[in-house]
C-alpha cells in the first residue's frame, strides 16, 4: 500500500474508519461496507450523485475517467478537494458526502466471507435439526 492511501486513515480520522482495498489497478476506500473513494495514480477521487454533486460542480473538480474500447468512460467519483488534505473537519464533511451517496446508490456491502468456524457451527445446528427431525411414518403395507 503506498503512503498516501495509507495517510488516508488520519485524513479522514474525524470521519470514522476507512479501510483501503486493491482494486481496479489503484484502491477502493470504504466506510461502514460501502465504497466512498477511488485512489489511482496517487489521486483521491470521491462518490458523486445527483444530490452532491454540486458541491464538486462548484469546485471544477474532474471525474475520475478512464479508457475503455477506445472511449473514455466517465464514474461517478470526483477528485477531492485539496481542503481534504488540510483540514480535518472538511475531510470528515467531504467524507459525509461520499458515504451519504453511497448509501443513496442502493449497493449494499458484501457480506463477509464465512469462516472455518462459521461453517462449522452451521453443520452442527443442520445435523441437530436432522437428529430431531421426525422421519416420516412408514406406508402400512398390505
Amino acid at each position: 500500500m503506498s503512503e498516501f492511501v495509507s495517510s488516508l486513515h488520519e485524513v479522514f480520522e474525524r470521519f470514522g474508519r476507512i479501510e483501503a482495498k486493491r482494486m481496479f489497478g489503484g484502491h477502493g476506500i470504504f466506510h461502514e461496507g460501502r465504497m466512498i473513494g477511488l485512489v489511482v495514480a496517487e489521486t483521491l477521487y470521491l462518490k458523486t450523485d445527483a444530490e452532491n454533486v454540486a458541491h464538486f460542480d462548484l469546485l471544477a473538480l474532474p471525474h475520475f475517467e478512464y479508457l475503455r474500447a477506445g472511449k473514455m468512460m466517465q464514474t461517478s467519483y470526483r477528485q477531492a478537494p485539496a481542503d481534504v488534505f488540510e483540514d480535518r473537519e472538511e475531510a470528515a464533511s467531504w467524507g459525509r458526502l461520499a458515504w451519504e451517496a453511497a448509501m443513496r446508490s442502493g449497493h449494499a456491502p458484501k457480506a463477509a466471507k464465512t469462516t472455518k468456524a462459521a461453517k462449522a457451527t452451521k453443520a452442527t445446528r443442520t445435523a441437530q435439526a436432522a437428529k430431531t427431525t421426525k422421519a416420516p411414518r412408514k406406508a402400512a403395507t398390505r
